[in-house]
Formats: C-alpha cells, sequence, structure tokens
C-alpha cells in the first residue's frame, strides 16, 4: 500500500470536520501553553505541562483515528457495555473520588485522572440514538413511548453527574431534549416534559437560595490559584456539600456587581473580574499569543476560563474565529446526517456534535459574564487528561458516520450510472 493509499485509510472521513479538529488542537496548544503560567512555575519546569497536554492531544488524534476506523453500524453492540462502565464508574466517583475545587468528578487510576461524566455524556446520547431510530413510524414522526424509555436511564445519570457536577448534568439533559426534538418525538411530549421538568427544578432552585441551616460554603469559582490547589485531596462524601456554591453563584449572576472597577472586590470576585478584565482590555485584535496578563490571577485560566483568555490574546477576530469553527462542526455535522441511510448514524452524529457546541456556548457564556459561572471546560480547547483523549473518540464517531454517509453516496452514484 502506497504512503498516500494509507494516509488516506488512516485520515479518512470527512475533510471538513478534521480540518476543525486540527484547528481547535493547534488553538488548545497555543492557548493552553500561554494560559499555564502557574503550572510551569510549580512544576519548576517551562515546557513540562505543554508536552503533557500536547501528548494528551496527540492521544486524542490517535483515538480519533482508530474509532473512525470502525464501521458505525458496530457502535450499537457498545451500548450496553458503554451502560455498565458508566453506572460503575459514577457510583465509583462519589464513594472515593478524588475531590477538586470542593466536587468528587475525577477517578485516579494508574497516575491518570478522568472523570466518569465525559463517558456518561456520550453512553447518553448513545442510548437515545439506538432507542430514536427503533421507534420511529411511519407517520414520520417517534412512536410516544420512546420518551419513557430514553428518561429511564437519563433520570439515574443525571441523578448521578448532578450530585457534584450540576451543570454538567443540567447540559446532558439539554442535548437530550435537542436530540429528542431532532427526533421527532411529538411536540406535545416534548412541551408536557419541560412543563413537568420547570416545576422541581424551580422549587430546588428556591431551596437552595432558602438554605439557611448552614453557612454558605465559598464559592470556589473565586478562589486564587494556590488556594484552588489546596482543595484538591481525596475525601469521602457524606452530604449534599455543593449547595453553598450554587447558592453563591446563582446571587452573583442574579446581582451582578456593578461595573465601576472601584466596586470590584478582587478577592472574592477574583474569577469573573479578571476575566473580564481580560475581555475589556483585548482590544480588536488582541495582544498576541502568548501575551496575556490575567491568565496569573485566574485560577482555571488553562481550562473554565480559557475563552477569556483567547479574547484577550487574540481580540475579537480570534475568538470569533473559535465560535465560527464551532458552528461549522455542528452544520457539518447535520449535512453528514442529512446524507445518511439509516437514522441511528445520523442521530448519534447530532447527538456528538450538541455535546461539543452546547458545552462551548455556555463556556463561552460564562466567560463574557452571560451565565452563572461553573466548572464547564471549552471542549477540544481546555486543558484536560482523559477528556482530550474521550473528545477525540467522539470526534472518530463523527469520522465514521461520516465514512459510511460517503459510501451511500458513492454507490448511489455507481448504481445511477449503471442504469
Amino acid at each position: 500500500m502506497s504512503k498516500k493509499k494509507l494516509i488516506g485509510k488512516l485520515f479518512g472521513g470527512d475533510k471538513v470536520i478534521w480540518i476543525v479538529f486540527f484547528m481547535l488542537c493547534i488553538i488548545s496548544i497555543v492557548e493552553v501553553f500561554s494560559a499555564s503560567s502557574t503550572l510551569t512555575f510549580n512544576k519548576s519546569s517551562f515546557f513540562s505541562p505543554i508536552f503533557k497536554h500536547a501528548g494528551t492531544i496527540f492521544m486524542g488524534i490517535v483515538f480519533a483515528v482508530v474509532v473512525g476506523m470502525i464501521p458505525c453500524r458496530y457502535f450499537k453492540l457498545f451500548t450496553p457495555f458503554m451502560i455498565f462502565i458508566s453506572v460503575f464508574t459514577l457510583f465509583w466517583v462519589l464513594v472515593a473520588g478524588e475531590t477538586i475545587n470542593g466536587a468528587n468528578r475525577v477517578i485516579g487510576v494508574g497516575g491518570l485522572t478522568f472523570q466518569p461524566s465525559e463517558i456518561a455524556k456520550g453512553t447518553m446520547v448513545l442510548a437515545t440514538a439506538q432507542i430514536l431510530s427503533a421507534m420511529q413510524t411511519d407517520r414520520g414522526i417517534t412512536d410516544k413511548k420512546a420518551m419513557r424509555y430514553i428518561l429511564i436511564p437519563l433520570i439515574p445519570f443525571a441523578a448521578l453527574i448532578g450530585k457534584e457536577n450540576l451543570s454538567t448534568a443540567g447540559l446532558l439533559c439539554i442535548v437530550i431534549f435537542l436530540m429528542m426534538f431532532i427526533g421527532r418525538v411529538p411536540l406535545k411530549q416534548l412541551g408536557k416534559l419541560m412543563a413537568v421538568v420547570t416545576i422541581p427544578v424551580a422549587l430546588f432552585v428556591g431551596i437552595v437560595m432558602l438554605r439557611s441551616t448552614d453557612e454558605p460554603k465559598e464559592d470556589d469559582s473565586n478562589l486564587t490559584k494556590t488556594e484552588t490547589m489546596d482543595l484538591t485531596q481525596k475525601a469521602p462524601i457524606t452530604r449534599l456539600q455543593r449547595t453553598g456554591t450554587w447558592k453563591g453563584r446563582i446571587r452573583k449572576f442574579l446581582n451582578p456587581k456593578t461595573d465601576d472597577p472601584k466596586e470590584y472586590d478582587l478577592d472574592k470576585d477574583a474569577q469573573v473580574a479578571h476575566a473580564n478584565i481580560a475581555i475589556v482590555s483585548s482590544n480588536i485584535i488582541g495582544k498576541g499569543p502568548g501575551n496575556s496578563e490575567e491568565r496569573d490571577f485566574l485560577s482555571q485560566a488553562f481550562s473554565d476560563f480559557i475563552y477569556a483568555i483567547i479574547i484577550e490574546e487574540m481580540g475579537i477576530i480570534g475568538s470569533s474565529l473559535v465560535v465560527f469553527l464551532y458552528i461549522v462542526l455542528l452544520f457539518r455535522t447535520a449535512r453528514i446526517a442529512n446524507q445518511c441511510e439509516n437514522n441511528f448514524p445520523a442521530f448519534l452524529a447530532m447527538g456528538i456534535a450538541l455535546l461539543f457546541v452546547v458545552q462551548a456556548t455556555f463556556n463561552m457564556m460564562v466567560a463574557v459574564g452571560l451565565a452563572p459561572v461553573t466548572g464547564q471546560p471549552l471542549p477540544l480547547i481546555s486543558k484536560g487528561g482523559t477528556s482530550c483523549i474521550i473528545n477525540g473518540a467522539y470526534i472518530g464517531i463523527l469520522l465514521s458516520v461520516s465514512r459510511s454517509a460517503k459510501k451511500r453516496l458513492e454507490n448511489a452514484v455507481n448504481v445511477k450510472q449503471l442504469t
């Protein structure tokens, strides 16, 4: 096999998806390197953090290649196994997970850490796509029982994730709701679901805001880098300990500080304040890669608030490019889904694309002050260990679906030429 054919086989699938993926990887390497000033200081090594991040990105690309070569029809076989793994790891992280920023979210295995919620999100999308595809009717809508079958795994998944990572559980529910809308679940059912969900959500928010038996826990989003790192420890979870953090974040979002710099408390509002400073000081063209000043004051500059660093360094033009890449990813996936012969790969591809875009949208909204501060990283850009690898696998699913759609189009053209 020639080198050209080998490269074509390894990096097959939709070229636009590959281009978007590689561009986001390049932006990630540049911006994480720029935003990791404290990590380089703590490790007494200038290049160590970026070498590690580049290594995880490389592994993500490898997973994208490997998963992209799997025929998409085989993904159905993985569903029971993935559900078992997701449930097991979600319980594991609650009982014996590592506590970071006051919440049990990661599991440490052999010196590596990973978030079970990242696997659970893809598992739920996979199960939803399978249910929606299996319950399509001749009338062009989904059987009414489909919603029930989708909610059976979604509710426990959201509950297990939401105990320590409420924003991730909420975003997962939004993605599944959008999948049901795309999957032609009757609008009347979706409307009833929204009404049923709104009431307990409103009650939950009210209970959190009125909670006064304990002193509200300090919002960990405003801690300095050193204080944030000091919170990382192993600790058993004995109660719902995140309500204080949720309460603080909701209050700050609903009652924002005045824009007068003299009124800002850089100790209590550190994350939001320095993110705003980074954005305001960017101008149109930005300060240039590596020239951020606020990265030294943002404890999650390389993760949750990396979009603020992107705006500061790359300006409106560069930050708009990042938004454009996610939009291209969504619309390109929609085009691929429209070319699929079967419903399952189409629904699966759209679910994966929505996972990326919904989370990216929320991360950007947090960075610019349009949403409460949460712990949502910017997918495919923020620093992360196994999340980079898992996201690479998700890109591989999109590539696998695109390969299947391309073969269908080629077969259709061949049949047309023969006739």
